[in-house]
């Protein structure tokens, strides 16, 4: 109970020193520009309308799948410890060789170009 005890105590401790420091450290330097609620460079007197590229969603859409696929990664290193070490390792494998074939395609079809 003592160590349980000690843990929680230092974690409450070193989370709320990072709070406060994080808090009152930073130089606060607010302009019209930065408080502003439009964000991604559009100009908040155009309309709300504007057409977005088609780029622009392909784009957002692999970058959210790549940073999924690091997500889906995380419990590899513990599934090693549990398990065969052979098994994860090649699914895994398996996994990385399906994403790399779909980024190859996308990069062959032009689908990372930004600018046609």
């Amino acid at each position: 109970i003592l160590n349980l005890f000690t843990l929680t105590t230092s974690i409450l401790l070193i989370t709320s020193f990072i709070t406060l420091a994080a808090h009152y450290l930073p130089l606060r330097n607010i302009n019209t520009e930065k408080s502003s609620p439009y964000e991604c460079g559009f100009d908040p007197l155009n309309s709300a309308r504007i057409p977005f590229s088609f780029r622009f969603f392909l784009v957002a859409i692999l970058f959210l799948l790549f940073d999924l696929e690091i997500a889906l990664l995380f419990p590899l290193p513990l599934n090693i410890l549990i398990s065969p070490p052979l098994e994860p390792v090649i699914i895994t494998f398996i996994f990385l060789l399906i994403l790399t074939l779909g980024l190859i395609f996308e990069w062959i079809n032009g689908g990372l170009d930004w600018a046609e």
